[in-house]
Order: C-alpha cells, then structure tokens, then sequence
C-alpha cells in the first residue's frame, strides 16, 4: 500500500514563508505526476500547483510567482516552497500523486492526510 506522508505546515506571520514536503512512501510501486491542493474553510479543494515526472510545472493563478514546486524523483518527494504568505493562503493542503503499481500496473491518484497552513499576525 501506498502512503503519502506530508509534513512543514504551521502558523506563518503574512508575507513569510514555509516550505511544505511530502514523501511516497511503500513499496513496488512509481509515482507519476505529482501535485499540492489546498482547502480553505467553506470552499472546495482547488488546485495549487503540479510537477511532472520530468519537471514540468503548472500553477494556479493565485500562487503563480509566489509558490514553487520541485520534487526528487529518487525520494518520491514533492515540496511546496511557498513564499509572501498571504492571509488568503490558508488553507489545508493536500498531496496528490498519480502511482502505479508494480505488480498489475494499476493506477491510481492517491491523497496525503492533508496539513494546516495558518498565515496570520
């Protein structure tokens, strides 16, 4: 089974920064394209930014210039460098990952458990 486990989230003061992380972790298995969603109070989860397997990004809107998102194939990890925190970035943010098993090839996208990122004076 596969697990995504993230981690760096926290309380930031507006304008500061946090880098989030976010590791596959299992057994038999590859990690295709990798992304970060984020869900603030009373909205949907909407997408913050993506990363190919080969590096190749897309961000939302809202972050673009602002958030970077980079990974190491080698760790099956996905960061979030998010920096000029604004009160409007909090939100629990999610890991998504496309993985495929080994053993039959079966495909699937897989979520973490999400961490709470709080920008507040």
């Amino acid at each position: 089974q596969v697990q995504l486990v993230e981690s760096g989230g926290g309380l930031v003061q507006p304008g500061g920064s946090l880098r989030l992380s976010c590791a596959a972790s299992g057994s038999g298995f590859s990690v295709g394209t990798m992304g970060w969603y984020r869900q603030a109070p009373g909205k949907e989860r909407e997408l913050v930014a993506t990363i190919s397997r080969a590096a190749f990004t897309d961000y939302s809107g809202s972050v673009k210039g602002r958030f970077t998102i980079s990974r190491e194939n080698a760790k099956n990890t996905v960061y979030l460098h998010m920096n000029n925190l604004k009160p409007e970035d909090t939100a629990v943010y999610y890991c998504n990952a496309f993985v495929t098993l080994d053993t039959n090839g079966a495909a699937r996208y897989t979520w973490g458990q999400g961490t709470l990122v709080t920008v507040s004076s």
